[in-house]
């Protein structure tokens, strides 16, 4: 069994509140959840409102099928929001 966790940083500069940051991380989380049946949260900086920390977890029997998964998540929550990915670490275990 193989284990791929990623953390996700975004950062969306119009947003100018936390009340509009949650609704842009709430919408991102649940599509993602949504479509590819794996387990999202928002893991930092919650009370920054420009930043956007997302984590992510998949599971697999073979470790370039995790990875694969974690890659097109990845893809997926760039294309889903308007904030701009700055930076993404994933390992697989």
């Amino acid at each position: 069994m193989f284990v791929g966790i990623c953390e996700a940083t975004f950062r969306a500069e119009w947003v100018s509140s936390l009340k509009e940051k949650r609704m842009v991380v709430k919408s991102l989380v649940e599509k993602t959840r949504h479509k590819f049946n794996a387990s999202v949260a928002e893991v930092d900086r919650q009370e920054e409102h420009k930043m956007l920390v997302v984590g992510f977890a998949c599971v697999s029997n073979e470790k370039s099928h995790a990875e694969r998964m974690l890659q097109h998540i990845l893809n997926f929550m760039e294309k889903s929001t308007e904030a701009e990915l700055i930076s993404a670490e994933y390992e697989v275990y």
